[in-house]
């Protein structure tokens, strides 16, 4: 049976893969899950990029200039200075991973995440491929896998938990619109 998988702000971390400006024509509802991801960065401590040098910076709207960028060639994120930032945050026991492309750097990353026994959750509507046909079946595998699949409303009101947490007010704005739709209905509707 599997655990209560609770998400919390205390000993998560948010992990967000390869947006970046190369890969906008071509990875499926693009803007929407920039978007979803733009949310969720609230939260983030450790951020890569493929191979910056080839495919551009992330891209501006994410507005992640003050986070850290870790360029690497591997399709996993899982990388020593990645490594050295999660022991600095002190190993945390749950990742939350958006971000492209769902069926190459996300599967690599989560499984090297559940070999080190960490608890991982899929935003799913943060999360994309260049096809949709890739994009759900890696969902698919990564559900069978053990990762935990979830949206970034769901993220976003389980950290703060309560509407009391001193951050709820912030959370909130950005639940003002509801989160771009990203053609997930397909995918569910087939399980």
């Amino acid at each position: 049976m599997a655990g209560i998988c609770k998400l919390s702000t205390k000993g998560s971390v948010l992990l967000l893969c390869d947006m970046q400006e190369k890969f906008r024509p071509n990875i499926f509802q693009f803007t929407n899950i920039v978007s979803n991801a733009a949310r969720l960065l609230q939260a983030a401590r450790v951020l890569t990029e493929q191979f910056p040098k080839g495919l551009g910076p992330t891209v501006p709207e994410l507005e992640a200039g003050d986070l850290t960028a870790h360029a690497k060639t591997k399709f996993t994120m899982m990388i020593e200075p990645v490594e050295k930032e999660l022991k600095a945050l002190g190993d945390p026991k749950i990742a939350i991973l958006c971000g492209i492309e769902t069926q190459a750097c996300i599967p690599c990353t989560t499984f090297d995440l559940l070999e080190k026994g960490m608890e991982v959750h899929i935003v799913a509507d943060a999360v994309s491929s260049r096809s949709q046909t890739d994009r759900l079946f890696a969902l698919s595998r990564l559900r069978q896998s053990g990762a935990f699949l979830t949206t970034t409303e769901a993220v976003l009101l389980q950290l703060v938990q309560d509407a009391k947490h001193p951050n709820f007010r912030e959370i909130q704005k950005l639940l003002v619109e509801p989160s771009p739709d990203t053609a997930l209905l397909a995918f569910f509707s087939s399980l």
